[in-house]
């Protein structure tokens, strides 16, 4: 196991920004985890965990000991006729973990395929896309205490998970690496297309009675079709979240603003796409030197080369001051600042 001294993580997250690490390593198994721990206490450094990077803005040179998650496995721990629960390694990129589910027929993440970042990464943001979280599948986890050593089970109500948000997010954030998943999915080959274009591109694919697969590679070509590549241009994805408001006050906005889109989720609130009111202030397609707002799709800060961390948060403040001040609505980041 090495340790490397002021270590490049522009190829550890999506954006690309350059910034360097104290130092680096990387853990395979639970003996190297608890290796880079002693070698962090040794060092009297404090520790951040990488997953794939995708969800990260980096604002500077980390002085700390970088630790990258790269636990692997999926293990069967027992089944049924209708369903399976699966033990995860940490470390497993999220949609190689998609397409094992896929090819095996079990259902339940079909809808979140394509989704960059690693498998312990996603209870973390709660990730989620057309219609799905992944607190619907979701049973524990466990994780290790970065300060510690002492290994936790999270249950799902210990998780609190939230829209795009959860306990490490909040109370627990940058306290435990999560070492391993347990997810329950389906055999009963039931899918969910009710949200965004599914149903059209499958119509479009020539396919009538959709199993999980069909809604995968569906997913898969929204994603494309909107989403910019990383390996082609930086980017973490969508960078901030869909605000809910009271439903009075989207219907002051919708006398307002007619076009505004907005759907009911519970509780007397409304969810408005944060793409929609970031597009209808003139921010698609914005760039300012070395960053911007994707062309085709509003809700993604790109890094076009050679900008810092810095530069991306600033852009995303004048978005943010730039939204409230024409609608009254706060937008808050997806993407953790570190």
């Amino acid at each position: 196991m090495q340790f490397l001294e002021n270590y490049s993580l522009r190829a550890l997250n999506t954006f690309g920004i350059e910034a360097r690490a104290r130092f680096f390593t990387a853990a395979a198994n639970l003996g190297e985890l608890m290796s880079a721990l002693e070698y962090a206490s040794a060092k009297n450094m404090g520790l951040l965990v990488l997953g794939g990077g995708s969800n990260i803005l980096l604002l500077g040179n980390p002085d700390l000991v970088v630790l990258k998650n790269n636990l692997q496995g999926i293990e069967i721990l027992d089944e049924s006729e209708k369903l399976i629960r699966l033990r995860v390694g940490g470390g497993v990129v999220w949609h190689d973990l998609v397409l094992y589910a896929v090819a095996k027929g079990w259902g339940g993440i079909e809808n979140l395929s394509l989704i960059p970042g690693t498998v312990g990464a996603a209870p973390i943001q709660n990730i989620g896309a057309y219609g799905t979280e992944i607190k619907d599948v979701f049973e524990s986890l466990e994780a290790v205490n970065i300060r510690t050593g002492d290994t936790r089970l999270f249950s799902h109500a210990d998780c609190r998970f939230g829209y795009r948000d959860s306990i490490f997010k909040r109370e627990e954030k940058g306290r435990w690496m999560i070492t391993s998943v347990i997810l329950q999915l389906s055999k009963s080959g039931e899918v969910n297309t009710s949200y965004g274009d599914i149903r059209e591109v499958l119509r479009s694919m020539g396919v009538a009675e959709p199993g999980v697969a069909d809604v995968s590679r569906a997913v898969i070509q929204i994603r494309r079709s909107k989403l910019p590549d990383p390996a082609e241009i930086g980017n973490a994805g969508s960078f901030f979240k869909n605000p809910e408001v009271p439903e009075a006050f989207f219907l002051d906005l919708k006398e307002r603003f007619p076009a505004i889109p907005g759907y009911p989720v519970g509780s007397g609130a409304v969810k408005i796409p944060a793409g929609w009111l970031i597009e209808s202030d003139g921010w698609k397609g914005y760039r300012e030197g070395n960053v911007g707002v994707h062309s085709r799709q509003a809700l993604v800060l790109v890094n076009y080369g050679g900008a810092t961390g810095d530069e991306v948060r600033i852009l995303a403040s004048r978005i943010q001051e730039s939204v409230e001040q024409k609608y009254g609505i706060k937008l808050h980041p997806e993407v953790n600042y570190i």
